[in-house]
């Protein structure tokens, strides 16, 4: 059976600006890595990365994009650890039984002290594209029933029992990820996706009629300004939309970025972290450009993600 373990590139800027990256040194093996560790039972891969980091580093940490994966064996037992690239958002290093010291280093020189070539590689993935990038979170609203067994409006058709599951486990990632506002297509499913989320943060989802299969396809290049736009206003937005309008909307935000993906797919309840580019809200006034694009199946622990796109 396979051994699944998470782990972060955690990283910070100094008051100068400089990036530097935390490596620590674990007594049990007397080696130098990045913070990881194995998945506890009925956890997602996400609370896996959030939760060993903060035990190892006594760092909360804000997730990212994906970082490379890796696979290496471990007394005869195949072992995949799944990286997150993850700022810093607080906290202090305290030593304790795992993890005895902790440096800050700059990312060059964290690849020299890391013990194991795996660490490396997910450092080089870290600084291959800015780290300091805007994070959107796009949701395919949760699972509500067949529509034709739905005897009123389907605007206003709710979750199902499954879907209600799966709301709730959208109010456990999403936060990890640092979401910090809620945007919806104006469909009950949808706004009642995130609305856990939206009540943890004192606020109501965003009506976003643009991103709603009723008003998209009039004109998907309007809507795809609007995505860009909600990005735009900067922090880490959760945009809760539609299948017929997700897997378009991810591919014209991929080919204006000039990022590879295979066939998008959007499941019910399933979550794509969007990584783009700040906007430049200087002279030149560039939208955010897509550079990175991670999939989850689903919020609940028994899917893995599917990788790193």
């Amino acid at each position: 059976m396979t051994i699944h373990a998470a782990g972060v590139a955690l990283w910070r800027r100094t008051p100068a600006g400089e990036l530097e990256v935390a490596v620590v040194h674990r007594p049990r093996y007397d080696d130098w890595s990045l913070p990881k560790g194995k998945s506890d039972n009925g956890e997602t891969v996400p609370e896996t990365a959030y939760r060993e980091t903060v035990e190892e580093t006594g760092y909360r940490p804000v997730l990212g994009r994906r970082l490379p994966s890796a696979h290496y064996s471990v007394e005869g037992r195949a072992k995949v650890v799944d990286y997150f690239s993850a700022r810093v958002a607080g906290g202090s290093f305290l030593a304790n039984e795992e993890v005895d010291r902790l440096r800050w280093l700059s990312p060059a020189k964290a690849a020299k002290a890391v013990t194991h070539r795996h660490d490396r590689a997910v450092l080089a993935e870290l600084t291959a594209v800015p780290v300091d990038l805007t994070t959107v979170l796009l949701v395919r609203h949760a699972k509500a029933g067949k529509r034709d067994e739905w005897p009123g409006e389907d605007d206003l058709r709710p979750l199902s029992p499954a879907g209600l599951r799966q709301a709730a486990g959208l109010r456990r990632l999403l936060p990890l990820f640092g979401a910090d506002r809620v945007h919806s297509a104006p469909l009950v499913r949808c706004a009642d996706t995130v609305r856990g989320v939206a009540e943890d943060l004192d606020t109501q989802p965003i009506a976003e009629p643009l991103l709603s299969e009723r008003h998209y396809w009039d004109s998907p290049s309007a809507g795809v300004a609007r995505l860009l736009e909600i990005a735009a206003a900067g922090g880490t937005p959760v945009v809760s939309s539609q299948g017929g309008v997700i897997p378009d909307l991810v591919t014209r935000l991929a080919d204006l970025g000039g990022v590879e993906l295979p066939a998008v797919q959007a499941k019910k309840g399933s979550l794509w972290v969007l990584s783009l580019t700040p906007a430049d809200n200087g002279r030149s006034g560039a939208a955010p450009r897509l550079v990175a694009a991670d999939y989850y199946p689903s919020p609940l622990p028994a899917p893995r993600p599917s990788g790193k796109y």
